[in-house]
């Protein structure tokens, strides 16, 4: 009895052990119980009944990227290229990934290459290369609506290369060059129209400085001359003024000396002859002069004899 106790025993803690499962994170077991579906675990430590119950998959929950080989598809004007796409999805339902589909992944591939075909066959060429957002969204969307009952979630579709024909890739390479080769010429274009313009303007700017220049010399020739003039017309002003003070000052010795009649002909005489060495062309002798003249003559005439 000893010795099958212990045998019991050691098979009593076999099973036991053998029951027990701990379930990683983020990961999840699908239980079977005598071939049909029992449960799902979840993270953590749970047991189950030896022999009776198996773990039918394991399952991961986090996101899984798959990348699917080029598809050939055809545009709406009939170019053929080759696309490969790259799908995020995650399984949100481990009960109808395991039950729902045979080959979740190959589905999904298949999936993905019809609706990449039907997306493509309503495009063209020029559309299908500037289009990928679009793509990409109208894919999710499908891809997501298709995959619910298979307890999958698509994230997210990208186009991960797009491969044309070669004829397709050496005019479109062609086309490239001669835009960029355009551009270049529009922006030699612009630089020379602006540099012209700023010639333009740089020498417009350079005359305009020029006429002030000239204006300005010209304002200070016209302003130097009319304080020449007036230097000149003050000059002579000042000379008239000591002239006509001399005279005064000589009328007023006459009559402080109390001067005859005959000195103050005299006088008149001397004014006389100064305004004969002037420019007039007709002189016009007062009466009291020429009496003086001949009065003149007279004293001459005796102090000859």
């Amino acid at each position: 009895m000893g010795p099958f106790i212990v045998f019991l025993c050691f098979l009593g803690i076999v099973l036991i052990i053998s029951s027990i499962r701990i379930v990683p994170q983020a990961h999840a077991y699908v239980i079977e119980r005598l071939g049909t579906y029992n449960g799902t675990w979840s993270a953590g430590f749970n047991m189950m009944i030896p022999i009776i119950d198996k773990v039918s998959r394991r399952i991961t929950l986090k996101e899984q990227v798959v990348d699917f080989a080029p598809q050939p598809v055809i545009t709406k004007d009939n170019v053929t290229m080759r696309i490969d796409t790259v799908v995020f999805f995650q399984i949100t339902d481990p009960k109808l990934f395991c039950y729902g589909v045979e080959n979740p992944i190959m589905a999904i591939e298949n999936l993905t290459a019809t609706t990449l075909r039907n997306i493509i066959g309503d495009l063209e060429l020029d559309q299908t290369l500037t289009s990928r957002e679009t793509i990409n969204t109208k894919m999710r969307a499908t891809l997501d609506e298709a995959t619910d009952p298979w307890g999958i979630k698509v994230n997210r579709v990208e186009l991960k290369n797009i491969i044309p024909p070669a004829a397709i890739q050496d005019a479109m390479e062609k086309q490239m060059k001669a835009e960029r080769e355009r551009r270049e010429q529009i922006l030699i274009a612009e630089g020379e129209k602006k540099s012209a313009i700023l010639r333009a303007e740089g020498k417009k700017e350079s005359l305009i400085l020029e006429a002030q220049a000239e204006k300005e010399s010209a304002i200070l020739r016209a302003e130097a001359k009319k304080e020449a003039t007036i230097r000149e017309a003050e000059g002579q002003a000042q000379a008239i003024l000591a002239v006509q003070k001399a005279n005064a000052d000589g009328l007023t010795f006459l009559k402080d000396a109390q001067a005859d009649n005959s000195v103050i002909q005299l006088k008149s005489l001397e004014a006389f002859e100064k305004a004969a060495d002037g420019q007039a062309t007709k002189i016009i002798i007062p009466s009291e002069i020429q009496n003086m003249a001949g009065f003149v003559t007279s004293l001459t005439e005796l102090g000859k004899q």
